[in-house]
């Protein structure tokens, strides 16, 4: 058992890493073609082949050394962004009872919350102003949206009843949580500003702060970084399609709706301009938070209703 759950465990890494270089590929038509222009289109036909062209670049350059950075934490955060971002998936509800939990969004929260510090490790230890400005934006912008993720979750977890993915997938054959508009707008806000894309990118504010928290990293360091951040695009859409939409993560239909989940990730950053910082804390404390707790109400009305 624990030789099928280690040989399960490499095929996923080995799948989920593939399906990120992929993403990037997409993310790159998709502005090309939005913008009028063609994208990636020399390497392999059509290409196909420019995700393996970028990954061997980037892995075999050199990695540079700066000299005021703090070697070991400097080196260990990406790493650490990588195994969090991995982790995370095993709070999907899979097949088998081997890491089944009832308590699968207390493990996704937990799990989440940790994200923050290889950001700020990364900052912190670049020894430079402009990573460490990045950094504190993204901490202050990531706890600030993680508090009404988590009160969106819990109205769904009163309304279902339950905390497991599971439960909450099945119990959506009678009524899917997507109809709860304007938590479902909160949720992909929310879910926007976790990820910290636009235009939510604070903390990778190119115009005033070079590239944010990465500044100081080349090379495989910064390979990790974005495989990190595209794994939890991927992870994000797939949550929505099961926790909103009801959908199976063996359906046909879950791939097809993750497609269009990070098609809506990408949509965002060719559409919409970076907003500013301070509208984006108030939007959060003045206007996500205060309607999340308002539908909390009716969710512990209809939990009460049928328990």
């Amino acid at each position: 058992m624990f030789l099928l759950m280690t040989f399960n465990f490499i095929i996923f890494m080995i799948m989920s890493l593939i399906s990120v270089a992929f993403i990037t590929l997409l993310e790159r038509k998709i502005l090309g073609y939005m913008q009028i222009r063609l994208g990636p289109n020399k390497v392999g036909p059509k290409g196909i082949l420019q995700p393996f062209s970028d990954a061997v670049k980037l892995y075999s350059k050199e990695i540079t050394w700066p000299s005021l950075v703090n070697t070991l934490p400097y080196f260990m955060s990406p790493c650490l962004s990588l195994i969090l971002s991995l982790t995370i998936w095993l709070s999907l509800p899979y097949f088998t009872n081997i890491l089944s939990m009832n308590l699968t969004l207390m493990l996704f929260l937990s799990i989440l919350g940790l994200g923050v510090y290889p950001i700020l490790i990364s900052g912190w230890s670049s020894n430079s102003n402009y990573s460490m400005i990045g950094s504190m934006r993204a901490l202050a912008q990531t706890i600030s949206y993680e508090v009404s993720l988590m009160f969106i979750i819990m109205s769904i977890c009163l309304i279902s009843c339950s905390m497991n993915l599971y439960n909450i997938c099945v119990i959506q054959k009678f009524f899917i949580f997507a109809f709860l508009q304007i938590n479902f707008l909160m949720w992909l806000i929310s879910i926007l500003a976790e990820t910290n894309r636009t235009p939510f990118d604070f903390s990778e504010g190119e115009s005033e702060l070079v590239s944010g928290f990465n500044t100081e990293y080349s090379s495989s360091p910064f390979a990790i970084i974005f495989m990190a951040e595209y794994m939890m695009i991927l992870f994000f859409s797939m949550l929505t399609s099961i926790i909103f939409l009801g959908i199976s993560i063996f359906s046909p239909l879950n791939m097809l709706n993750c497609m269009m989940l990070m098609f809506f990730f990408l949509w965002t950053r060719v559409t919409l301009p970076r907003y500013r910082y301070d509208k984006l804390m108030l939007l959060c404390w003045k206007k996500i938070l205060p309607l999340s707790l308002i539908i909390l109400i009716p969710s512990i009305c209809i939990s009460i209703m049928f328990m």
